[in-house]
């Protein structure tokens, strides 16, 4: 059995990882981590574990936690992960980082954008961007995993395979993303509070927001030069769910079979991307409580743009599902193994 340990267990999508992991044939949790609720019996924090998890919560001591463990899953906010990972410590284990504290290959522009002094920028070059459709065989030999963002990995895999292909001008790329209130995970804040958010809808990190460089950076890299690209995020009053609609210029010539047909080069034999039928557009509701992302296009001869369209659950492919997707890839286990989870509806 893979021993794993949680740092941050105790938020979203903390909790999400302990969910998956309990389901998992080859894990065992050892280590639920908390600093707000040290000592504390986890089902306590969360009632839906009662009966399930009998264990306490404890501290992020990771020097401590790398001798009991085989993977570290760190949940936590950025900067933690960078403060607490050493040379010593990948000598023993994995780590899989749900923050963005390596996911971004230049430093500079981690600290501009999370204004944040970066704690241990040696290891930046060493960790693998841990989005598995595009990065599998370099997240097997990994020992560091920059687990990506909800948004990004939405973007990124809606766009990804048209920019790859040059079908579209990558600089004209436009997205418009809309998440559930559990993106912003489980912090007290007003902007989140029910009569905030209820009957409400608003855009927010205009021009600004922190997965902004990430979409960038991995789009520049399908694309073989640097990008600039519009990203709006929106909050929307649901739990979970990832909405993007991308727009972008089509090349001279490209057609509506071109694009599906690059879609089915990159995404044809993905167990967790679902390129839907034509005319199916996308929604949250049916990628719920899943691994799963559904993607699809429509082709505006009019404005000779396409209109790429992608949905997913941020707590799971967005974040604990594409961790334990990675954990799976770097032990040498079935990719699937304990994501084998049919979208919940109603």
């Amino acid at each position: 059995m893979i021993k794993a340990g949680i740092i941050g267990s105790t938020g979203y999508a903390g909790q999400e990882l302990v969910r998956l992991l309990l389901g998992h044939k080859d894990v065992e949790i050892v280590w639920y981590g908390s600093r707000s609720y040290i000592d504390k019996k986890y089902y306590e924090v969360f009632r839906n574990m009662f009966r399930i998890v009998e264990n306490i919560c404890k501290d992020d001591n990771m020097d401590e936690l790398a001798e009991a463990v085989d993977v570290i899953f760190t949940a936590t906010p950025q900067g933690l992960c960078a403060s607490l990972v050493s040379e010593e410590v990948l000598k023993k284990v994995k780590i899989v980082d749900l923050s963005a504290d390596f996911r971004i290959k230049d430093v500079e522009v981690y600290e501009k954008w999370y204004g944040l002094k970066h704690a241990s920028p040696s290891f930046i070059p060493e960790a693998v961007y841990g989005l598995c459709e595009i990065n599998r065989e370099q997240i097997k030999g990994a020992r560091l995993i920059a687990n990506p963002g909800c948004y990004t990995t939405c973007s990124i895999l809606t766009a990804y395979p048209l920019v790859k292909e040059g079908l579209i001008n990558p600089h004209s790329i436009i997205i418009d993303a809309k998440s559930g209130t559990s993106g912003a995970g489980r912090s007290a804040k007003v902007d989140n509070l029910f009569c905030e958010v209820n009957e409400n809808m608003k855009a927010y990190g205009v021009t600004s927001h922190r997965h902004t460089p990430e979409i960038e950076e991995q789009l520049g890299y399908a694309a073989g030069e640097e990008l600039l690209l519009n990203f709006t995020p929106h909050l929307v009053p649901m739990n979970r769910g990832i909405l993007v609609t991308a727009y972008a210029d089509l090349k001279e010539g490209v057609t509506e079979a071109d694009i599906r047909a690059a879609y089915d080069k990159y995404y044809k034999n993905e167990k967790f991307v679902r390129v839907l039928d034509p005319g199916m557009c996308p929604e949250t509701r049916w990628v719920e409580g899943s691994n799963y992302t559904d993607i699809n296009f429509k082709v505006d001869p009019r404005t000779h743009r396409v209109v790429m369209m992608g949905a997913l659950d941020n707590l799971v492919k967005g974040a604990a599902g594409q961790a334990v997707q990675n954990m799976n890839l770097i032990f040498g286990l079935e990719e699937a193994e304990g994501l084998e989870l049919v979208p919940m509806f109603p």
